[in-house]
């Protein structure tokens, strides 16, 4: 019996089992961890959140009304920027990456504004408020604009506000006219507080036209400040013109296009300047019956004085000029014998007086004195380009 090789043989398995186990107990361990500096191993950085800054500050107090609401993301993309005053939001407007918004429009004076804006997980906030004005601006008037009036198709827009405006572009720039059959229109600044608009060829009759001056939070001078809106609605009427023959006598009224009225007229016997009608083409202003008509620069006993009554009067200059009723048929269509006003038989003068709207355009002709522009509302007298020449956004100035 080989006991010898019988040991051997024995030995050798048991090796082979402990190889074997050790092995197992290997896998079973799982894969060891890399050393740090190995090409496996993986770093996880934490994204940092988007950064917000808005601008007035936090708790800002009177800010001016012309400054500029601005809010900037970094490290991401603004996703909604809310502004708000008394309910209403205001509005502003993003870059291309929405990284910034600007507002658009001019803030209230005197008021308190919070604004809110997200950028991904970050939501930022501010509250500031806006300065009181030391003079506040705002519309006094505006005119021809009576409830429920039609106005003619020469009707300008007088604006006239309620302090001296020196910061003229920055206001007229707040001023819009907008209407339903679009003409080309430019204001005009007679002074420092009456702006006045006019077309370049009459509007075009029956539509609604809407003028709104947005110049709230605007700066018109040093310490002024718009603190009113203000818009109002002038409706169009029919196309009213008159044509008026001094030297014939005559006087055609046409509507929309059609001759509604033929009248026999007397107009300035012309004897002085004073007493001579201006040529060129007028507007009707207002109207009047009686009205009270007195010689100008003529006391009581004076040659050439007047103080009477007249009924069916139409204004169309600033000058003494009307359209009014007068008894003198004997005159009318053979003489010119007025003190410059064109008169009418009653009955025809109690017409027009009727059917007249402000703005009616009365277009004389056939005397040696012409309309001043600036006499009444003569300001078709002036040539659009020349009327341009006005406007506070022009370079030159008439």
């Amino acid at each position: 019996m080989n006991v010898a090789t019988a040991w051997r043989g024995s030995a050798t398995a048991a090796a082979l089992l402990t190889a074997a186990a050790l092995t197992a107990s290997c896998s079973g361990a799982g894969p060891a961890t890399p050393a740090p500096d190995s090409p496996e191993s993986t770093t996880v950085a934490t994204p940092q959140a988007p950064t917000v800054k808005i601008t007035p500050a936090e708790g800002s107090a009177k800010v001016h009304p012309d400054k500029k609401v601005v809010v900037t993301a970094a490290g991401g993309a603004l996703e909604d920027v809310v502004v708000e005053a008394d309910g209403e939001q205001l509005d502003g407007k993003y870059n291309t990456d929405k990284t910034r918004w600007v507002s658009k429009t001019a803030l209230k004076p005197s008021t308190s504004y919070s604004v809110s804006a997200t950028a991904g997980a970050t939501t930022a906030s501010s509250t500031f408020t806006t300065a009181k004005p030391e003079r506040s601006l705002q519309v006094a008037d505006v005119t021809p604009n009576a409830k429920g009036e039609k106005v003619g198709v020469g009707a300008p827009i007088i604006v006239t506000f309620n302090q001296p405006v020196t910061n003229k572009a920055t206001i007229e720039r707040a001023l819009e006219v907008e209407a339903e059959k679009p003409v080309q229109g430019a204001w005009r600044w007679i002074n420092d507080t009456v702006v006045i608009y006019r077309t370049a060829k009459y509007w075009p009759a029956h539509q609604k036209v809407t003028f709104n001056a947005n110049i709230t939070g605007i700066k018109g001078g040093k310490g002024l400040y718009g603190t009113k809106d203000y818009t109002a609605d002038l409706k169009i009427g029919a196309k009213q013109i008159s044509k008026v023959d001094v030297a014939k006598h005559m006087m055609y009224v046409y509507r929309d296009g059609k001759r509604v009225q033929t009248m026999r007229i007397s107009a300035g016997m012309a004897t002085t300047r004073e007493y001579t009608t201006t040529s060129g083409v007028h507007l009707t202003m207002e109207r009047g019956s009686p009205v009270r008509m007195i010689s100008p620069g003529r006391k009581k006993g004076d040659p050439g004085y007047y103080d009477v009554m007249i009924d069916h009067a139409v204004r169309i200059s600033n000058s003494g000029e009307y359209v009014h009723a007068k008894n003198n048929v004997w005159a009318q269509g053979v003489r010119n014998v007025s003190h410059g006003c064109v008169n009418a038989r009653p009955d025809q003068a109690k017409w027009y007086y009727d059917h007249f709207q402000r703005g009616d355009v009365v277009d004389i002709k056939g005397t040696d004195r012409e309309l001043e522009w600036n006499n009444g509302w003569g300001y078709w007298q002036m040539s659009f380009s020349q009327w341009k020449k006005g406007s506070a956004l022009t370079s030159s100035k008439a």
